[in-house]
């Protein structure tokens, strides 16, 4: 199927004024770097977080945001913890009283669902571009959005729609650090002018954009189906 979105440029109302964000010029890009969270897979962080304070002692409050995290996370998403120390500094940290199937179940709050139309959007993508994703994630929800695909779909692995997959827990490295887009181009031999990234936090679309890398950083209400023009339907 032929993705007839060339040029696109988004406007949106914002305070009874029009603003436009971004701008893509499709002709000159050959290889497309997928975020996961809040790009493909439906995301709320607060259920997480909610679900993980109903087993806290004393009210205590967990810092974890998509801006912000305390380091725990940040050991885990970079595999520097596995997920049985996650779970024990989990405890530790916030006072959690929780067995690790109900810390799990709490983790994995936040993934919703992996709409239909956007499998089907990357399965036609990847017959014109190169496409990649790059995620930062850790060895539970990665587990869960394998899970998520075996029961949705007939492909067998989330992997499989892509040329490659980074996930954060696997390579040690996490966005917004510069060097884990260095390494995906120079990897792969891509030119970072012909290089497409999109994302939905805007620290990882600064970081990619300031080693000259084209990027969209998707914001509510659009979609990646909405901008390939629903190409995948």
């Amino acid at each position: 199927m032929y993705l007839g979105v060339q040029f696109y440029i988004f406007a949106f109302k914002l305070s009874n004024r029009t603003q436009i964000f971004f701008s893509v010029d499709l002709k000159k890009i050959k290889n497309i770097i997928f975020d996961l969270g809040g790009v493909i897979i439906n995301i709320d962080y607060n259920k997480s977080i909610r679900e993980l304070e109903k087993h806290c002692k004393g009210g205590r409050t967990i810092e974890y945001n998509q801006r912000a995290q305390s380091k725990l996370f940040d050991l885990f998403e970079t595999g520097k913890s596995n997920a049985d120390e996650f779970r024990a500094q989990l405890r530790d940290t916030y006072e959690l009283e929780a067995t690790d199937e109900e810390i799990d179940a709490a983790w994995n709050a936040m993934l919703l669902d992996i709409p239909k139309e956007r499998i089907d959007l990357l399965l036609e993508l990847g017959k014109q571009y190169r496409i990649f994703l790059l995620s930062n994630t850790n060895e539970i929800h990665l587990k869960r959005f394998n899970e998520m695909v075996a029961h949705s779909f007939t492909i067998p692995s989330l992997d499989s729609l892509f040329e490659q997959t980074y996930y954060s827990h696997l390579i040690g490295l996490r966005k917004p650090d510069a060097i884990v887009f260095e390494q995906i181009l120079q990897q792969n031999g891509l030119a970072k002018e012909e290089t497409l990234f999109i994302d939905d936090s805007i620290q990882h679309i600064e970081s990619a954009q300031k080693i000259g890398i084209q990027t969209l950083h998707l914001q509510p209400p659009l979609t990646i189906n909405e901008f390939f023009g629903d190409a995948g339907k």
